[in-house]
């Protein structure tokens, strides 16, 4: 008789592989990690990693795919919430995303060393959509709110969900890049305030917003991160 998959076991199993590998990437990074690496750390043979994955990169994509959830549904309570405004709302998604990043700081400090590579560039991609999935219908209902206090003049609250959630990836590609450019020492903390400033610009003229209306990061989480 063929074996019955218990959903619940294997479910819990494969994330046993995405928690080693989680903790391997922040440990040795991705190009050290080897999949022999997971497998000693589970006591776990070959043929069980590839009854769950079917590559190294497969794992790092898992790794990604449950950032990209939890960064989601760290947010997600604030577009839902009746007692807020919509541009406090946005204000609040921004800063809740740093704080994600705050909390997860050694891991991504970890995934930032991969994560420009060229052999992540598929895994990268699949990231950016995956998080425009996740994003956009919250960053839609935000927007509607917006529209229906007289504060935001964006139209098709849909499709311009898509765009500011397809910028807030671009942002958080130019913040990546510009923090291995401070940790290399080859920008100055104004080229970072002043790319800031220009995303802040652009979210707020796609918006419709007052200029000065809206933060996407302070000073202090700026200067965490950067100075």
């Amino acid at each position: 008789m063929p074996r019955t998959l218990n959903p619940e076991a294997h479910a819990l199993r494969r994330d046993a592989f995405v928690d080693v590998a989680q903790r391997l990437l922040q440990t040795k990074g991705y190009e050290q990690m080897s999949i022999q690496d997971v497998l000693d750390e589970l006591d776990a043979s070959r043929g069980a990693f590839y009854h769950y994955f079917d590559s190294k990169e497969a794992l790092l994509e898992a790794v990604v795919e449950r950032f990209a959830d939890s960064a989601a549904a760290s947010v997600a309570p604030i577009a839902t919430d009746p007692g807020l405004p919509a541009l406090e709302k946005l204000g609040r998604v921004f800063s809740g995303f740093a704080r994600w990043d705050e909390e997860r700081r050694e891991l991504l400090l970890a995934l930032l060393r991969i994560w420009f590579s060229d052999d992540n560039a598929i895994v990268r991609e699949k990231y950016r959509n995956s998080m425009v999935r996740r994003v956009a219908p919250l960053l839609a209902t935000i927007i509607r709110q917006g529209r229906a206090e007289g504060l935001v003049t964006a139209s098709s609250p849909d499709h311009v969900a898509r765009v500011l959630a397809t910028l807030i990836q671009g942002f958080s590609d130019a913040g990546g890049e510009l923090f291995v450019a401070r940790q290399a020492n080859t920008v100055a903390f104004e080229v970072v305030e002043r790319t800031v400033a220009a995303y802040t610009e652009a979210f707020e003229r796609i918006l419709g917003l007052p200029a000065g209306s809206l933060t996407i990061i302070d000073g202090p989480t700026l200067r965490l991160w950067f100075d």
